[in-house]
């Protein structure tokens, strides 16, 4: 891979032990970060490379947390950054990269999501299987693939059914609900969608959508990570009567949930 994929170890985490498993962490969902054991805590403006939001978004704490979930070394991205903010796919990425760069093999991505699906409810966690990329970019452009290979990365299995039937065994095991799959549409945003772009959505297939993830997941999927998706669903027909309050408020509601079944997945993994 080219070196403005491939990204360094900044310097401020030079000293910081090998991480197995990243997560990045959606709107309202911050709280698994509070939990992390013997956590070493790192501001995103402190890390040389991290894009720089003038502002974070409310819900996204903008820190990155070292430490020990149900005995697994982790990297917690409390928050992310979004296009909408004004960056490129390639930049929303970097979290993924630095992840790799810091030794996670695996990826844990959450968000908060739009219901398409009529059969979806407030509170629904969807165990993401494939998604629909609607932003109009991709962090691979640009991108000439690894040495000796091509950029034409595989997605079949962006979302890998492995660690998706590892996290349907965990909330069997715990008793906690969980939608099995859901196609996730990933849009620029910041706008919520229409009534009529909700229809379109549902058309084509989606069944929850959203304003991340994606670059995320492609990025993780041309370094050769594992993908795991979750998406809380805070609203259904989304853009209809929302706002960030409602998101955030239904991410609270949710947390422990996702939170309990984050640990239960960590203590399935190989």
């Amino acid at each position: 891979m080219t070196d403005d994929f491939v990204v360094p170890v900044p310097a401020v985490l030079g000293a910081i032990e090998p991480v197995e498993v990243a997560f990045i962490l959606g709107s309202g969902l911050s709280g698994l970060a509070d939990i992390v054991e013997d956590p070493i805590s790192v501001p995103f403006n402190d890390i040389e490379g991290f894009p720089r939001p003038e502002r974070h978004v409310v819900g996204h704490a903008g820190k990155l947390i070292f430490g020990t979930l149900s005995g697994v070394r982790v990297a917690v991205f409390q928050g992310r950054v979004h296009r909408y903010q004004g960056f490129s796919a390639r930049e929303v990425s970097y979290p993924v990269r630095l992840a790799h760069a810091l030794g996670a093999r695996t990826l844990i991505v959450t968000n908060a999501a739009g219901g398409i699906a009529p059969s979806l409810r407030v509170g629904d966690l969807v165990l993401i299987s494939d998604h629909i990329n609607l932003m109009g970019d991709s962090p691979l452009v640009g991108w000439p693939g690894p040495e000796g290979g091509t950029p034409f990365v595989p997605m079949r299995d962006a979302y890998d059914p492995e660690l998706r039937e590892i996290a349907l065994i965990a909330a069997a095991e715990s008793g906690m609900p969980l939608v099995p799959r859901g196609t996730y549409a990933g849009l620029l945003g910041p706008t919520y969608e229409t009534p009529a772009e909700v229809a379109y959505l549902r058309a084509i297939g989606a069944d929850i959508v959203g304003m991340s993830t994606v670059p995320e997941v492609i990025a993780a999927r041309a370094m050769g990570m594992g993908v795991l998706g979750m998406s809380l669903v805070t609203n259904v027909a989304a853009g209809v009567g929302l706002d960030h309050a409602e998101v955030l408020e239904a991410g609270r509601i949710a947390a422990l949930r996702m939170q309990s079944l984050a640990l239960a997945i960590l203590a399935r993994l190989p």
